[in-house]
């Protein structure tokens, strides 16, 4: 006979906005592996369709901005995040339509992740959004994670050290106001994989070593992914972020074959 569960966990709300990977391996597809294997419910709000594989972008075909306010706000009636992050949002209009909404909603954590260009060199964010992004969605951020070639973009400056990344860090969070985590991870000839935070009154030095000879698509959406699990599970910021940094480096070390390619290894 059955007997019903007389105890049902409960588990917290994660909101990823982002686009989708039809290879499985970043945007909305890594933010649901990454906030299943941290013990959080993961939920979408879908921003683009894209067709892609790990070795390019075939197309890009962005929501309109009506459809992604609704899939919010569907979330937000029923399963109030305690989290949200975003990824690809690609045009001004999106971003527009996601920075008014949040504009209501700042008590809850805003992880932003600018993603601007794919692993394999596509263009992820047209080049008008990039003064919504700054003016409109930045300011609104918990924190921003930017890789070398997005804080570059930020800051008008070229990233070659980890120095440089210090001073970077400061600069975002002095233009923005927001806390930021500078990804070091392409950082040339470099032993070790090395990140920067700072929120204004704490910085950290986050570094693991470089796994070699193993593809890192998906990386910056799992460890942004893995920050809002994180923050949504009760953690401050900065452990937060070292929970990120954790996170990523075991599921690169962990990485599995699928065809001629690799995938992280999302374990729970």
């Amino acid at each position: 006979m059955f007997k019903p569960m007389s105890r049902i966990g409960q588990r917290p709300v994660a909101l990823a906005i982002a686009g989708s990977d039809s290879g499985g391996g970043a945007g909305f597809q890594a933010d649901l592996k990454t906030f299943t294997a941290l013990g959080v419910h993961g939920t979408g709000a879908i921003t683009c369709l894209t067709a892609q594989n790990p070795r390019r972008v075939l197309a890009v075909e962005p929501c309109s901005p009506r459809i992604v306010r609704q899939q919010i706000e569907a979330v937000f009636e029923e399963l109030r995040p305690a989290a949200v992050k975003t990824g690809m949002l690609f045009s001004a209009e999106i971003i527009r339509t996601v920075a008014g909404f949040f504009e209501r909603k700042r008590r809850t954590p805003l992880v932003v992740d600018p993603v601007m260009i794919s692993t394999s060199g596509a263009t992820l964010l047209k080049s008008s959004a990039l003064k919504a992004l700054r003016e409109e969605l930045l300011p609104l951020a918990t924190v921003v994670t930017p890789n070398l070639d997005e804080t570059g973009i930020l800051t008008g400056c070229k990233i070659t050290s980890v120095e440089d990344m210090r001073l970077a860090a400061r600069e975002i969070h002095l233009r923005f106001g927001c806390a930021v985590l500078v990804k070091g991870g392409h950082l040339r000839n470099g032993r070790e994989a090395v990140d920067i935070f700072y929120d204004g009154r704490t910085e950290l030095l986050l570094s693991a070593p470089f796994i070699r000879d193993v593809s890192t698509h998906g990386t910056g959406c799992t460890y942004s992914a893995a920050i809002t699990a994180a923050l949504a599970l009760g953690h401050d910021l900065p452990a937060a972020v070292e929970i990120g940094k954790n996170h990523v480096t075991a599921a690169i070390t962990q990485s599995y074959r699928i065809g001629k390619h690799f995938a992280l290894g999302h374990s729970a």
